[in-house]
């Protein structure tokens, strides 16, 4: 027996352990080097991996296409599908961490769950990536999911201008990586061509779709904190004063917490809130009423106030509400489009006495 038989058949043998291997390692790999989304390390990996998968697809085709034979051939075009598989492992295991970083469950759960399916389903794709319209729509899918933060980061600015800037930017690419595809291996590309064309065109609409109703987490931001108290000020220039009121280990571990006040007394909503570093745009307080009445949430202020970004626990800011009613509250932390990045919900309750505190410099 040769040693390209051997190697097949050990390949063959071990395959899906080293597909799971790879999904493993990636997911490992992401983990332990993805920190901070405006990072030249951190985009460099995910740049790295879009360049990875995308030289798997175009030198499998050439192979395949032109027929090349021989030991090195053969042995490359078996293991260019696991060096596929791994690179699109990074790719969503690194999209899940930055999105879910950005989201908040109850607003973007359906597109985190799309981005832990690709992750976990990657496994299990080995046959349909020999499929030449899947790699390129799973390519243009990993492509735009990076673009969509990438491209504010770079330029400081988030927005749906920003947002269609970051589409228009993907459409070109995979364009342009078709179009290199089809100097090579042009019959399999125009064979293609209506497919290509229809499966990148209903996942653009899709992701636009996910975008302009809010589902897309506002990456590249992210909530660091968030916390309800009775006071919250400036200390000198670097710190806040945050004073709330003493909980044992039950009542922390609460989600709903409860807010003693003096009737007339206000209520402060502290948040911390990571932006990429030179990214300014605006954040706003959204402070909501549960009517028991209509039975429903009724928003009372939406307060706003400009953030900066680069620092590692995020730019911080508060909002003060007063003239409260007993009852079920909670406060959103979203962005100019009313994305959400996370929220608090508490219960007003009002005493005659005054509650006791305890005071955090943070």
């Amino acid at each position: 027996m040769t040693n390209q038989e051997k190697f097949k058949n050990w390949f063959f043998k071990y395959e899906r352990r080293l597909s799971s291997g790879a999904l493993l390692f990636g997911f490992i790999l992401d983990n332990l080097t993805l920190t901070r989304i405006d990072l030249f390390y951190d985009n460099l990996v995910l740049i790295l991996y879009l360049f990875v998968a995308g030289a798997s697809i175009l030198f499998l085709h050439i192979i395949e296409t032109k027929n090349l034979t021989g030991k090195v051939f053969s042995n490359i075009k078996h293991t260019l599908p696991i060096s596929m598989q791994f690179a699109f492992g990074g790719l969503f295991s690194g999209f899940a961490i930055f999105y879910t970083r950005s989201a908040s469950l109850i607003e973007s759960w359906p597109f985190l769950l799309l981005l832990v399916a690709l992750l976990i389903g990657n496994e299990f794709l080995r046959e349909r990536y020999g499929r030449f319209t899947f790699q390129i729509s799973i390519y243009f899918f990993a492509v735009f999911s990076f673009m969509i933060f990438f491209v504010p980061t770079l330029l400081g600015k988030m927005g749906p201008l920003v947002f269609l800037l970051s589409g228009a930017v993907s459409l070109v690419l995979i364009w342009g990586f078709v179009r290199a595809l089809d100097a090579v291996i042009h019959e399999k590309v125009q064979k293609s061509k209506k497919y290509l064309i229809a499966s990148t065109g209903s996942i653009f609409i899709a992701i636009n779709v996910l975008y302009f109703t809010n589902i897309i987490p506002p990456i590249p931001l992210s909530l660091k904190d968030v916390q309800v108290a009775h006071l919250v000020e400036r200390v000198g220039i670097e710190s806040y004063k945050v004073v709330t009121e003493e909980q044992n280990f039950f009542e922390a571990l609460n989600p709903t917490k409860t807010v003693h006040i003096q009737k007339g007394k206000s209520v402060y909503m502290y948040s911390a809130i990571f932006a990429p570093t030179d990214l300014d745009t605006k954040i706003f307080h959204s402070w909501e009423y549960y009517d028991t009445v209509l039975n429903k949430w009724v928003k009372t202020d939406r307060i706003g106030f400009a953030i900066v970004g680069g620092r590692d626990g995020g730019y911080r800011g508060y909002s003060v509400k007063s003239s409260l009613v007993e009852g079920k509250w909670r406060v959103r932390v979203v962005t100019g489009r009313d994305q959400t990045l996370g929220r608090i919900e508490f219960e007003v309750k009002f005493i005659d006495d005054a509650t006791k505190l305890e005071e955090n410099i943070i």
